[in-house]
């Protein structure tokens, strides 16, 4: 599949851009990435042309016979909201994610998105999370947020042989699809630390890797207030926000974050949804 004219390809040593597509630069090998702006930018006409079709139908839904009340529009296929009728592309966009669960404080959580009437993406872990709390996962779909991976164990991809890497991945993709029925399309590597076999492998597997632009360093602290306070100074436009649903601090940070959130004019969105018209590319890296 060609590369679209927003990626950047990356080293290992760091990330720098570059004008041209996946090389091999002085022996290293690289990775490409891109920004949500720069994806949906960059979506295929046909890609596009749906959108608008949908978010057309969606409009003339809402001024017909009240249908689609707000919160109620059923997401697509996989779980991504991507059949919700937000339009990044106008919209002030935020993408709220969640690292490491689900977890005893998911179920609460989830409680607290369903009353805001907002959708997550979830990056789970499999061993002691997902294998444990099978029911947690279902609900994570049941509701419309995206289901995405965050490994097996949280081992560093890029420190592991490649086949045990392939395995952290696809044992949790395996796992999901057996609880679901559904095959998450994202993974976020632990720590962030890719390189250019972590990307071959994911577009292997048929995933696309997510990056973060804000976080609140939640495994640092408890305190909700200095958790909320770091998301709210952290958060621009096309951001990604990464957060924990294990620590004890972080759930009871979500309705304030969300409340300035929505008051500053923000629409909290799935990565897929802030990505569109554009589809997660395989193998690519979404970086804000």
């Amino acid at each position: 599949m060609p590369k679209t004219p927003a990626a950047r390809s990356t080293s290992i040593a760091g990330l720098l851009t570059a004008t041209s597509l996946v090389l091999a630069v002085s022996g290293c090998a690289t990775y490409d990435v891109t920004a949500p702006a720069d994806a949906r930018a960059d979506a295929p006409a046909a890609a596009v042309k749906e959108k608008d079709a949908r978010l057309a139908a969606d409009a003339d839904g809402r001024n017909g016979a009240g249908k689609n009340e707000p919160g109620k529009n059923a997401p697509a296929e996989g779980g991504d909201g991507a059949g919700s009728d937000v339009d990044c592309r106008k919209a002030k966009c935020v993408a709220l994610t969640f690292d490491a669960g689900p977890s005893e404080n998911t179920d609460r959580l989830l409680d607290i998105l369903k009353k805001e009437q907002v959708h997550a993406t979830f990056f789970m872990l499999g061993k002691n999370h997902v294998d444990k709390r099978p029911a947690e996962v279902k609900r994570i779909d049941a509701e419309g947020h995206e289901l995405a991976n965050h490994t097996w164990s949280h081992q560093i991809l890029t420190e592991i042989d490649p086949a045990e890497a392939k395995r952290e991945l696809s044992r949790l993709q395996d796992a999901v699809h057996k609880i679901t029925g559904k095959t998450p399309r994202l993974m976020r590597p632990p720590q962030g630390r890719t390189d250019g076999e972590v990307s071959r492998i994911s577009k292997e597997l048929g995933l696309a890797q997510v990056l973060w632009s804000v976080t609140a360093k939640d495994y640092q602290t408890n305190d909700s207030a200095l958790i909320t306070k770091r998301v709210l100074e952290q958060t621009r436009r096309d951001g990604i926000i990464l957060l924990h649903d294990i620590y004890q601090g972080t759930v009871p940070a979500v309705p304030g974050i969300l409340k300035e959130l929505k008051k500053r004019g923000y629409t909290v969105v799935t990565v897929s949804q802030l990505l569109s018209p554009a589809q997660p590319e395989p193998g690519m890296v979404y970086r804000p």
